[in-house]
């Protein structure tokens, strides 16, 4: 097949809308250079004149992903506060659980469970770059949230409490992700703001301070688009 003519990053984003659902349906290692080229449609010698090895066009498609944009770097220049500490939940709760919309995102999403499934290497790679980029706003205002009698310390790193938080909301998507949900929850009650409240009591701030912030920085309403885009791209999976 001969590819058309393309500038150079709109055959770079040709390569890397391919590549994402190749590398979650076979995993990394069983996803060969000839499948990604014949997905993208081009020879491997156009592939790797893009990317030199399979592992830097990985690399790419996990900066794609989560690398900081505008709306996180709004989020980083918050006073590390209770307040962000929830509003940090709150748009990590979100945008996880809406990660069936748009399909791109759901598709990010199961690259990240195959990879779990598979050898664990890009889930290890996007995992590195989320500590790096986000890490720094909730061990801050978690450590202030403590400071202000708002939060109790708890025994546990404020590093394992961010993941623990990540990982609640991840595996509850993960169950809400067939067609038919393999675990239905109570259709009365508001699943969002539940797990914010479990994750929020998780990691150690008191009911009285749950009150008093969760609903100021709610997303559960039409402000939701400018929490969830505070956190584009950071905590996506």
């Amino acid at each position: 097949m001969v590819a058309s003519r393309l500038d150079k990053d709109s055959r770079r984003r040709q390569i890397l809308d391919a590549a994402a659902p190749c590398f979650a349906q076979y995993g990394f290692a069983q996803t060969t250079t000839k499948r990604l080229a014949e997905a993208a449609g081009i020879s491997e010698g156009l592939l790797f004149k893009h990317f030199p090895t399979k592992r830097a066009l990985y690399e790419a498609i996990l900066a794609d992903v989560c690398e900081a944009d505008p709306g996180l770097q709004s989020l980083a220049a918050r006073p590390p506060s209770t307040r962000t500490l929830v509003l940090f939940v709150c748009g990590m709760v979100a945008r996880i659980l809406r990660s069936a919309s748009p399909c791109q995102e759901d598709q990010k999403f199961r690259l990240t469970v195959a990879s779990h499934l598979d050898d664990g290497e890009f889930a290890r790679i996007l995992f590195e770059k989320v500590e790096r980029i986000v890490m720094p706003i909730f061990c801050a205002s978690l450590e202030r949230a403590v400071a202000a009698g708002e939060a109790k310390p708890t025994v546990a790193s404020a590093r394992d409490l961010f993941w623990l938080a990540h990982h609640a909301a991840f595996m509850l998507r993960i169950s809400q992700m067939p067609a038919v949900p393999s675990l239905v929850y109570d259709p009365g009650i508001d699943l969002e703001r539940q797990v914010c409240e479990f994750i929020l009591r998780g990691i150690g701030l008191l009911d009285g301070a749950i009150a008093v912030h969760l609903d100021a920085v709610s997303p559960f309403d039409e402000a939701t688009s400018e929490t969830i885009e505070l956190l584009k791209n950071a905590v996506a999976v």
